[in-house]
């Protein structure tokens, strides 16, 4: 029987993960998580495909802990990629687009976690994939999710998993950071999940107007290309959303500050439906985080490489409910003329990535607060 540091660290650690897979990018269903098992590598710029390996260690057991919990030997530094995929289901062969990237950096000791924003336009160089026949290239860096989801001979059927291997190659070579584990998430069930939780209270940083949505939810009148009619606006405040309304307010980027201020958003959603879990006690009970999952259905996949979900629940189980650190990386368009080619991360961005490399966030934070969110 586990003893008391077990049991303490559990609901912890199933509420940030949770939160972390459930919730990324305004949306909440898990369509593949993938992990390795330990290779006791650091992370550091990744080579190749940039094989996702976990920090490891050997703890020794106590007298009231025989065997090692689950995930003891996650020590950290992990990396988790969180993709929100725009699949359009109900249209044949569509190719999924990482509509939203997110990473998560929990250092040694993972006791704090990082979450940060990678623009969907970011301008990246993809790498080959002989898998989809990709022959590599300078581009968006949400078109790494597409090219990679073809399967030769069957485009009908373009594959997310397969399309998530050459995006979680790309964001490493980028970011210089080895993934440890990621999810690709859609946008059918997030409003089902709120609801399931009765809710999330949001504090609204600006007034949003939705492109999408009616006052009562249903869907605007799309004609040609362009929304009509009544729409749905999100006053700024302390909000109580529902399912429809949260996934709604998520999802728009044409507001003031663009595509920034969605990925703020889609941050803050996240550190409010972890206060959610953890303030209903979701995390304390496995059995209920067990229904919530089966009422998503086969929406919720978990493939774990040799790790168990209970093993990264553990790993997380020391953050607070505080832990989650939001930072918002400023950028600038890019172009040659007067064509848009895309987005690239402003020097500080770039040099808050090297300071998660080498391990001194915290001191860069403190020297650049403009990048924590803290709304």
């Amino acid at each position: 029987m586990p003893g008391a540091t077990s049991r303490r660290r559990w609901p912890l650690g199933l509420a940030a993960l949770t939160a972390v897979l459930l919730v990324a990018a305004g949306a909440v269903v898990a369509a593949r998580l993938v992990s390795r098992p330990s290779s006791g590598a650091s992370p550091g710029p990744a080579a190749g495909a940039a094989t996702p390996t976990a920090s490891a260690g050997t703890p020794s057991p106590t007298p009231a802990s025989p065997t090692p919990p689950p995930g003891a030997n996650l020590t950290g530094p992990l990396n988790l990629l969180l993709v929100g995929v725009d699949t359009r289901v109900t249209v044949p062969g569509w190719e999924p687009h990482s509509d939203a990237v997110l990473v998560l950096h929990v250092p040694a000791g993972l006791d704090r976690a990082y979450l940060f924003s990678l623009p969907r336009d970011l301008v990246v160089d993809i790498p080959a994939f002989p898998k989809s026949g990709y022959p590599g290239g300078r581009t968006k860096l949400t078109h790494a999710m597409s090219f990679g989801s073809r399967v030769p001979g069957d485009k009908a059927h373009p594959s997310t998993a397969q399309g998530y291997e050459l995006l979680r190659t790309t964001v490493s070579r980028y970011t210089g950071l080895r993934i440890d584990a990621g999810a690709v998430i859609n946008f059918g069930g997030f409003d089902r999940l709120v609801d399931i939780l009765g809710g999330v209270d949001l504090y609204v940083d600006q007034r949003v107007a939705s492109i999408h949505r009616r006052p009562d939810g249903r869907m605007r009148n799309l004609s040609g290309s362009t929304y009509t009619g009544p729409q749905m606006v999100y006053e700024k405040g302390d909000r109580h959303l529902t399912g429809w309304q949260a996934l709604d307010y998520a999802r728009q980027r044409y507001t003031a500050g663009g595509d920034y201020t969605r990925q703020r958003h889609q941050q803050q959603l996240i550190r409010a439906l972890a206060r959610k879990i953890l303030d209903q006690g979701l995390a304390r009970d496995p059995a209920r985080v067990d229904q919530v999952a089966a009422a998503l259905g086969d929406t919720l996949v978990y493939a774990g490489g040799g790790r168990r979900l209970v093993e990264f629940a553990y790993a997380l189980g020391g953050l607070p409910a505080n832990g989650f650190v939001l930072v918002g990386l400023p950028g600038d368009a890019v172009g040659k003329g007067g064509s848009y080619r895309g987005e690239q991360l402003q020097p500080v961005g770039r040099q808050f990535l090297a300071a998660l490399r080498g391990g001194t966030a915290d001191a860069f934070l403190a020297t650049h607060p403009a990048l924590r969110i803290r709304t």
